[in-house]
Parts: structure tokens; sequence; C-alpha cells
């Protein structure tokens, strides 16, 4: 099957928060563009229960956010393609090729937006249990597990933010940690300890994935490092919320990915490669957050804008 050929000014790679105010600012430029998404639309920010600190909202969930970012893209009219890209072809100065299974997108420009993804404990039958007792977004799957009992694997800002969450649902919340220490907001911790229905587990590492016979999660097996006691709990659903790995498996060709796979740019959003631009959660930075996410697809708009400018003006 021949592969159809589309063109735009600027492929932009992922619709999360990033990828998405990069295509707000270059349409309105009058620059065209389009955004290929394998999933979708607004990314990660679907998977979050509660947003509370974005400037101007005092509160909203990720769903709704994703829903007005929607609409944004519909009034300016900018195309969204639900596909994946499997290899991204830089072969000429000016000339860009993003493939996908059916599709050739030639432009000028692009624009990395493609974020991260949940990283997982890599025990035995983790895949085969996904979505069987095993999940990744509490309030997507919270629900399910009502009155059950629950846990969740984590000891920053999402690990809390969710077993709080699902506090208001489940039975009883283990929150597990492998270290006796927190990365996650003190008041955060504060509210988590003075929940009466989640108990918190320090020191503690999964070690083992009950499940029945029809494939479903029954159970952990923990163990305790301290004490090396080791010990079996019965849940119904468990939560990770363990850290993220960048989606750059389409771009190792391109060589512009550090040690962690994440993409390196400079702090104008630019790669090595002349109109290629990174931004948001899968660059190399210090802060993965909305905000910045937002700020950083202004950012490789921007560039991609004056640096169109100054090789036309040679």
């Amino acid at each position: 099957m021949k592969k159809m050929k589309k063109k735009y000014n600027v492929v932009i790679i992922g619709a999360g928060v990033a990828g998405i105010t990069s295509a707000i600012y270059l349409k309105r430029a009058n620059i065209s563009c389009c955004i290929i998404e394998k999933e979708m639309l607004g990314g990660q920010i679907n998977k979050t229960s509660v947003i509370e600190n974005y400037p101007g909202i005092v509160s909203i969930n990720g769903t709704d956010l994703s829903l007005t970012l929607m609409k944004q893209l519909e009034t300016l009219e900018i195309p969204v393609f639900y596909e994946n890209v499997l290899e991204v072809k830089d072969v000429g100065f000016q000339v860009k090729k993003v493939m996908t299974k059916n599709n050739q997108y030639e432009c000028s420009g692009i624009i990395i937006a493609t974020g991260r993804r949940p990283r997982g404990l890599s025990l035995s039958f983790e895949e085969e249990l996904t979505g069987r007792g095993i999940s990744y977004c509490a309030f997507c799957d919270g629900m399910l597990y009502k009155e059950k009992k629950v846990a969740v694997i984590g000891g920053g800002n999402s690990a809390f933010e969710e077993a709080i969450y699902l506090s208001n649902l489940a039975k009883e919340v283990y929150l597990i940690h492998y270290k006796d220490t927190f990365k996650a907001d003190s008041y955060l911790i504060k509210k988590a300890k003075q929940s009466k229905n989640i108990k918190i587990k320090t020191l503690c590492e999964v070690m083992e994935y009950k499940k029945s016979k029809e494939n479903y999660l029954t159970g952990l097996t923990i163990i305790n490092k301290k004490t090396n006691k080791k010990q079996n709990l019965s849940v119904d659903g468990c939560f990770l919320y363990i850290g993220h790995v960048p989606n750059t498996e389409m771009f190792a060709s391109l060589d512009i990915l550090n040690e962690k796979n994440y993409i390196k740019v400079d702090k104008s959003m630019r790669t090595k490669y002349h109109l290629v631009y990174a931004t948001g959660d899968v660059i190399e930075k210090e802060l993965y957050q909305i905000v910045t996410a937002v700020s950083e697809g202004a950012i490789a708009a921007t560039t991609l804008m004056k640096d169109r400018v100054l090789y036309e003006e040679k």
C-alpha cells in the first residue's frame, strides 16, 4: 500500500499541552501545521484527577482541561491526525519527513512533543494484568474499586494525590514506598496520614503480583527492606506512580537523546538539527509540570518562527 503524502510547514508530534500550545502559536502566526497523536488529545493530563496549581484555574480535572484544549484546536481549525509515528527523517536542510504506517508527512519544521509514559515495576504478569487490576490512572479506573482494597506504589506528589483520591472510593488504600522519606509536598503527606483508610508502608518493595485463574489481580507480595520480612496483601487494584519513560524510540536514529533517552535541547528548544525542536515532558529538564510544558511549547513555536525568517533572509 502506497503511503499518502501530506504537506505542512510544520508537523507537531504529540498532542499534549506542549504540542497543542506550539500549534496554537503557529496557527495564529498563519503558519500551516498539523498534530500527529497516537493516543488521546491532552496526553497525560487525561490521567490526572485534579489540577490545582495552574494559574488562573482554581481547580479542574484533566479530562475537562483536555476538552477545552480540543475546542481551541477546533476553533483554530488545526488538524489532528491519530496515528503512530514510526520514524522521522531529516533529508535536507529544510526538508523533513515524518513516517507513519499509512502516511508520509513532508514539512520544513518539526516540533517533537511526545511526552513520556508511566514506568512499570517489570514484574511477571504486569502486562497481562494491566487493565485487570493494574492501572496507571486512579482518576480513570478508581470507580472500579469502590469499597475494595487497593495499593498505590510511589512516594511523589502523584502517588499521594491519587492515594487521597482513591481513599474516597476504596475501602482501604495501601501506600507503598521503597524509601522512608517522600518526594511529595508536605501538605499531601499530612493529608494522607490523616486519612483513616490510607495505610502507609515505607521501606517496602513489591516482589510479586498474585492473580486469579481468570487473570485478575488478587494481591501483592511485598518485602520490608529493613527486616527482610515478606507480607502478602490482598488487593483488587494496584496503581503505579514510580516515574516515567520518555516516548523517544522513534527518534533513536537522529542522535538527539541523552543517556536516559530524553531529548537534548538548548534553552530555545532547538535540537542539533535545523528546524527540529522538542518541547514538554520529552526533553531533558528540571521540572515536569503543565505550566512548564505550556511555556516550552510557546518557546519552541516562536523559536521556529524566528529561525524560518532568518533562513529565508539569507
